[in-house]
């Protein structure tokens, strides 16, 4: 009895050898590539996973207390009043936000985040406008990091403030470059300037309290100027407070970062997580507390037009709050003062770095999911995916020209994505958590107390963290309406249309995925065998190409080998029918008639009447292909191949087989000599290879035919 199904699988050698070396500059920027079972080598300790997944949280400390302080001097200086009160609201949301992901990192360690949390959850619409929220959130992550870090390097070196766009884009292109190399190298590249900004900024905070409490507070450069303030009603102040508390909420941003990239952090996954995520949050807590603290004792007057400063010569750029905190606690030519700055700069440039994991890890479940292009769920040479993060970089480039890389703008398109995914993925784990609350409802009188006690302590588990995602989803959405209201206006209104416009094309993808899976499933209808078996060589000249191509039908054996001339000129078909006989080639040659000198009709239109003549056949047509070394030398071949066979794949029951001749060009490609005769591998005969200059031996098989 014949066995049907069954699989073998044959290794061998070269399965096992390393690929091919890759160009010299792609090795030098990235490394040599990776194998597949490498990829839990490059998993992340605690102390690497913070540099790697806090740098946007902690870098958005850098620039959410001036966004405060720039707001409220809208209405004057009396106004600085309020920032205790906005910083300590912030505070409190920074701290439910840190608890409320904890809690979602512990019932969903798969990587999905929020877009998983509300998918299963609340379904498919609310899953995918989270995951639109969160990719545009990435986008404008980079851009916003990268325009403050230039913003940094400016004050420091005013000179530079006319290479604004380009030196962010030069950044953009660096970032990616790093990441390519994979997650370990990022980490090791991106650990340093993170823990020398905590570090610095810490020193900076201590030493600002410290000359304070000793009766010398330091004095910021721009405390001797006024402002010029605006009339405000009373409604006015209290959207002007509100809308300084939405804009310090951006050091909120990048704590979702953590849940979504779960999967890169070393066993236990979860744990190791967890603690990643309260180490972010307390170290951002204490940055942005102190920073807040010293703007207020320092004086810092930082305005949105820094034309309303009185006194100040607008024709300068404004040092950021940053800067002329460390001049008023270190000076500003001191040591100290650029370390700080480069510190700043750096990890507010490597914060970008967070939306180039979060983004392609996102991009990779979407992907799995139908909802975004399969390539982005394909691992680089490096195991990364490296489809995303170019992608993230390409769009991150265009917000950073579009917007002249101006962070005043760009603030204003920030944080809407990133609170629309907060508030959907917090009210995901309401209903999660009272679906595990009703899954395991006590059952008294079980026999199994062990069982019991588990389902008690479930049950516990499932109240806490309904309680603090409760008051996670009840503050972020406050947030959200907060941020819409006050923000909408001043740009945000973009983001309000990119994030439906993006779900709409990711619902779209998933619609044709699903109809392509619909349409080549397997159902009863399909079946084997067909009648006839014919191969058709297309022949334009005879010349080496063809023979090879002839050689290569004859040896597959079909049930019948023909050789298709499609004559444009008569000259041209009797010339060939000549060497046709010279050569005694041994298939039959077909002239066909092109009047309107076309290739691939004609050959359909043979292919249609050979069936109608010969019963229903399997056609493969062999096309001889050129394979060129130089780039120039595309545009010298006409590539007719390659048009043909795209036509040709049209017509059903036609199969295209190309048949490669290297040209001498090609050994740049290759390595290795691109004329062997026809049949000579398959016959056992030496084939000399330019790369060792020896005569490499193939194991002996049967003649060709013919």
């Amino acid at each position: 009895m014949a066995r049907i199904g069954v699989v073998s699988r044959f290794v061998t050698e070269e399965t096992r050898a390393l690929p091919d070396a890759p160009p010299l500059a792609k090795r030098i920027l990235l490394g040599d590539p990776l194998t597949s079972k490498q990829v839990d080598d490059q998993l992340l300790p605690k102390r690497m996973a913070l540099p790697i997944f806090a740098s946007d949280a902690l870098s958005s400390v850098a620039y959410a207390p001036q966004e405060l302080v720039m707001i409220l001097l809208i209405g004057g200086l009396t106004f600085l009043s309020f920032t205790p009160l906005v910083a300590v609201a912030v505070i409190v949301l920074l701290i439910v936000v840190v608890l409320s992901y904890r809690q979602l990192i512990k019932a969903y360690p798969s990587g999905g985040g929020d877009y998983e949390v509300a998918s299963k959850n609340l379904g498919e619409i609310p899953g995918v406008v989270v995951a639109a929220a969160l990719l545009v959130d990435y986008v404008l992550t980079v851009a916003v990091s990268v325009a403050s870090g230039v913003d940094n390097i400016i004050s420091a070196v005013p000179g530079l403030n006319a290479w604004r766009v380009e030196l962010a884009v030069g950044f953009v292109i660096l970032i990616i470059l790093v990441n390519l190399r994979g997650v370990r190298e990022a980490s090791s590249v991106f650990a340093i300037p993170t823990y020398v900004f905590i570090a610095s900024v810490g020193f900076m905070i201590v030493m600002g309290l410290v000359q304070t409490f000793l009766g010398n507070a330091p004095v910021a450069s721009s405390a001797e100027f006024a402002v010029n303030s605006e009339d405000l009603s009373q409604a006015a102040v209290i959207l002007l407070v509100l809308r300084a508390f939405s804009s310090g909420c951006s050091a909120l941003t990048g704590v979702e970062a953590v849940s979504n990239g779960v999967p890169a952090f070393r066993t236990p996954k979860v744990r190791n997580a967890q603690a990643t995520l309260v180490l972010m949050g307390s170290i951002a807590i204490c940055l942005f507390a102190g920073l807040t603290a010293l703007a207020l004792i320092t004086g810092v007057h930082y305005a949105e037009n820094p034309c309303d400063l009185v006194g100040f010569d607008c024709s300068n750029p404004q040092p950021s709050l940053m800067a002329q905190i460390a001049a008023a606690t270190f000076g500003g030519g001191s040591i100290l003062f650029f370390i700080i700055q480069t510190a700043t700069a750096c990890v507010l440039l490597l914060a970008a770095n967070t939306a180039f994991n979060g983004f392609p890890l996102l991009g990779s479940v979407l992907a799995r999911d139908g909802y975004a292009p399969k390539a982005l769920n394909t691992r680089g040479d490096r195991l990364v995916f490296s489809n995303g993060m170019i992608l993230l970089g390409i769009a991150a480039i265009a917000v950073l020209v579009v917007f002249q890389a101006r962070l005043t703008t760009l603030i204003q398109l920030y944080i809407i994505g990133v609170f629309v995914s907060f508030s959907l993925g917090q009210i995901g784990m309401v209903r999660h958590w009272r679906r595990v609350l009703r899954t395991t409802a006590s059952g008294k009188g079980d026999v199994d107390v062990t069982v019991d006690d588990a389902a008690a302590s479930d049950r516990r588990s499932a109240r806490i963290g309904l309680i603090i995602n409760s008051a996670g989803a009840t503050l972020t959405i406050l947030v959200l309406l907060i941020v819409t209201i006050t923000k909408f206006t001043h740009g945000a209104y973009l983001v309000f249309f990119a994030i439906p416009i993006l779900a709409f094309l990711m619902m779209g993808v998933k619609r044709y995925y699903r109809d392509v899976e619909h349409e080549i499933a397997v159902d009863d209808t399909t079946h084997f065998g067909a009648s006839g078996d014919v191969a058709l060589v297309l022949v334009s000249k005879l010349q080496k190409p063809v023979i090879k191509a002839i050689d290569y039908a004859i040896a597959a054996k079909h049930g019948k080998t023909l050789a298709v001339h499609i004559a444009v000129a008569d000259d041209d078909a009797e010339h060939l029918q000549q060497e046709w006989a010279e050569h005694r080639i041994p298939i039959p040659l077909i002239i066909v008639e092109s009047p309107y000198r076309s290739f691939a009709q004609p050959v359909a239109q043979f292919i249609k009447q050979y069936r109608q003549k010969h019963g229903s056949s399997v056609v493969t047509v062999y096309l001889p292909q050129y394979i060129v070394g130089h780039w120039w030398e595309s545009f010298l071949h006409n590539r007719r191949a390659r048009r043909m066979a795209n036509q040709l794949m049209l017509v059903h029951g036609v199969s295209i087989t190309l048949v490669p001749w290297l040209l001498d060009s090609s050994e740049l490609i290759y390595g290795r000599r691109s004329r062997p005769v026809p049949g000579q591998e398959r016959a056992g005969r030496p084939v000399l290879t330019s790369t060792t200059g020896r005569r490499a031996h193939r194991p002996a098989g049967p003649p060709a035919e013919g």
